[in-house]
């Protein structure tokens, strides 16, 4: 088991991409609760995860990497729809490493900065296009934007 503590926020302006390459993710959940378990296609790889959330930011989590014929198989036959669509960068600041997960499809125009801790209350320096935290807000939960897409929120639950 690997215990997973996360940090999100929502990203202000582009000034993060400097060059950097994108990974295409696909993901389909076939299960968000209790727990999660979730079969995603990371470029040329695939894997299937389970996890569940144990307290604020942080989740146990399981992943097992698949062959790709049954993640295919998987997302198409047991999956709920739409997937999660999205180009994942990754960015060093201060020592750090960020993901930036840009969602496509039913959620263009989320931008989502993701930061992994060693514990709980680790100190980190933001960076410059870090704005608000979304950490505890479950409408930005993958396995939540699933169910209620980026593009059918209004405007006041976008700001």
């Amino acid at each position: 088991m690997y215990l997973e503590i996360e940090r999100k926020f929502l990203v202000i302006g582009d000034d993060w991409k400097c060059n950097n390459s994108a990974v295409l993710f696909k993901q389909g959940y076939i299960q968000t609760s209790p727990c999660v378990v979730r079969v995603r296609i990371e470029g040329v790889k695939s894997y299937l995860t389970i996890k569940k959330q144990i307290e604020g930011i942080s989740r146990c989590e399981f992943e097992y990497p698949i062959p790709m014929d049954d993640a295919l198989y998987l997302l198409n036959n047991l999956c709920k729809k739409p997937f999660i669509s999205k180009h994942r960068y990754t960015v060093f600041y201060e020592g750090i490493q960020w993901v930036i997960d840009e969602f496509l499809d039913e959620n263009k125009g989320l931008i989502i900065a993701e930061v992994e801790l060693k514990i709980k209350d680790q100190s980190i320096i933001l960076p410059s296009w870090v704005g608000q935290e979304v950490s505890n807000d479950p409408r930005y939960y993958n396995s939540n934007l699933v169910q209620f897409p980026f593009s059918q929120w209004s405007l006041s639950e976008k700001s």
